[in-house]
């Protein structure tokens, strides 16, 4: 008997999970439509003259057992590493067990990796989450130290209700002088507006479980004997993990995995083939319309299951008929943020005060830049995320973030001009010593890498109700849902789409992924 097929657009973190899912199910056959030349979607890794680029910052890490063991399944801990790492867990449906175990090979597996963040903020290094030491209120000095506890006492005793915009959910949790010093100017990077004029959603969804108080309590344990080396670090608020795992070649390297599980159990990802069409037959996504982007050539594809990871507001362009003129202009009000990654090779960073003039690194996985004097939004030191992403252990790979918007004057610099641009504010604010030359440099653009919490997605419920309304449409992933998911969100509302397909579950388990704080502290088998 022929199996149903689900057409799946896509082959990101979203994608490739609800590919494989389902073919663990064994009853449905998955068709991945890629546009790009590659998988992982914004999870990819960018391969530039033998050094690699994790273009967003990927920790393997999630509350979710499901989803620490399903990684462990395409690449497990590397052996020297392995230790308590490993979780077993039974899923109630498409069983998949997972202990501690080796592998045969020395690449395909996971290296264990310390988590280290700090802001960059009056050109000194300050620890994120911040934390109430010497070496802090030393850095503030004591007039600012005293005006950020006056003002988080305030902010508790006198919190702002109702809670309007992000800038209200922040200063409600850290005070208003914390919040200016720490918080403002690096969202307003991120999303090119005031913090006033953004939904507190996004701050419900980011950072929901982090406050003084709880990242008090996190720097005392830190001063309490350690047990083992547990990665699950279960009642740790996400924002102040220590360690999380990550593949050995960067994200990409699981997503290639994954691409080759799907094909080998009879799954297809077909790159470079764009989804433009989906034909709305009596109230159900019938066939889909896809362009080859080398051939040029169009067909289209029966279907009876649709998953979609793209952007929200392009589906709604896509459907035929279209849907109400509601649905319509809500999706055309949601509105994104892009993104631009700098690449770029040095022979040493400049060292920090208390390091030896020796060091070429300092130790972070990526530096929050806290300055308004530029437009740099944060550097990641690829060399820290894992060793095997720069070719040469003797230089430093960099990658410099950029938030834009696709049109604007930074994302139209050309390649030259942007180097040019990074370089200059890297020296700027004396990360980068001015002699140290710059040996290689790669630039990747990355569109609609961030959903907006604002334009018309206050008004998202709209768009919603009409797609629960299409019986075998689901809507995952960051883009699909216009959510700002991490990769862990995104691969649990695969499952659950698998799991409303299969017949176990709704929809709305779907949207119910990443809504409240049940998701992170739930601690039973098959939680999300």
């Amino acid at each position: 008997m022929k199996k149903a097929t689900a057409v799946i657009a896509g082959a990101g973190p979203a994608g490739l999970t609800a590919a494989l899912e389902l073919l663990r199910g064994g009853e449905v056959h998955p068709l991945v439509f890629e546009m790009d030349d590659c998988v992982g979607g914004i999870s990819r890794t960018v391969c530039h003259n033998g050094n690699r680029m994790d273009i967003g910052g990927h920790r393997f890490f999630s509350k979710s057992d499901w989803v620490m063991g399903w990684w462990q399944s395409i690449l497990p801990v590397a052996r020297e590493e392995s230790g308590p790492v490993s979780l077993t867990y039974q899923r109630q449906s498409r069983p998949l067990r997972v202990t501690r175990r080796a592998t045969d090979s020395q690449d395909d597996v996971m290296l264990v990796r310390r988590r280290i963040s700090r802001i960059y903020y009056l050109r000194r290094f300050f620890s994120y989450p911040i934390r109430l030491n010497w070496a802090t209120l030393r850095n503030l000095g004591p007039g600012r130290a005293a005006r950020i506890a006056f003002s988080y006492l305030r902010a508790r005793a006198f919190p702002i209700r109702p809670e309007r915009s992000l800038e209200d959910f922040l200063i409600n949790r850290f005070g208003r002088e914390l919040y200016s010093t720490f918080f403002r100017d690096y969202t307003e990077k991120v999303w090119g507006r005031p913090c006033s004029r953004i939904s507190p959603e996004w701050g419900a969804q980011r950072i929901k479980g982090l406050s003084v108080s709880r990242a008090l309590l996190h720097a005392f344990k830190q001063v309490l004997p350690r047990r083992g080396g547990d990665v699950s670090q279960r009642g740790t608020e996400t924002s102040l993990i220590e360690r999380f795992l990550y593949p050995k070649y960067g994200p990409g390297h699981m997503w290639q995995r994954v691409a080759e599980q799907v094909e080998e159990r009879g799954g297809e990802v077909r790159l470079n083939h764009r989804v433009e069409r989906l034909l709305l037959r009596q109230g159900r996504i019938s066939q889909v319309e896809v362009l080859d982007r080398r051939s040029g050539e169009r067909r289209r594809v029966d279907c009876d299951y649709f998953i979609s990871t793209m952007p929200v507001k392009e589906l709604v362009e896509q459907v035929d008929p279209p849907p109400s003129p509601a649905v319509r202009r809500v999706a055309g009000g949601l509105e994104y943020r892009d993104f631009i990654a700098v690449g770029l090779l040095v022979p040493r960073l400049k060292p920090e005060g208390q390091g030896r003039r020796g060091d070429r690194l300092i130790p972070d996985n990526w530096i929050y830049i806290q300055d308004q004097g530029v437009r740099l939004g944060r550097v990641q030191i690829f060399n820290n995320w894992s060793p095997h992403l720069v070719e040469d252990p003797d230089q430093v790979w960099l990658g410099l973030e950029y938030f834009c918007r696709q049109g604007d004057e930074l994302w139209n610099l050309d390649d030259q001009q942007m180097v040019a641009l990074a370089v200059d504010e890297l020296r700027r604010i004396e990360l980068l010593e001015c002699d140290v030359p710059v040996l290689d440099q790669h630039i990747q653009r990355v569109p609609k890498a961030y959903p907006g919490y604002f334009g018309t997605y206050g008004e998202f419920e709209v768009i919603r109700r009409w797609a629960d309304s299409v019986p075998n449409l689901f809507l995952v992933g960051r883009n699909g849902m216009h959510r700002y998911n991490n990769q862990d969100h995104s691969m649990l509302t695969a499952r659950a789409a698998v799991d409303a397909i299969y017949g176990s579950a709704d929809k709305s388990a779907i949207w119910d992924v990443n809504v409240g704080d049940d998701y992170h502290e739930e601690a039973s088998v098959g939680e999300s």
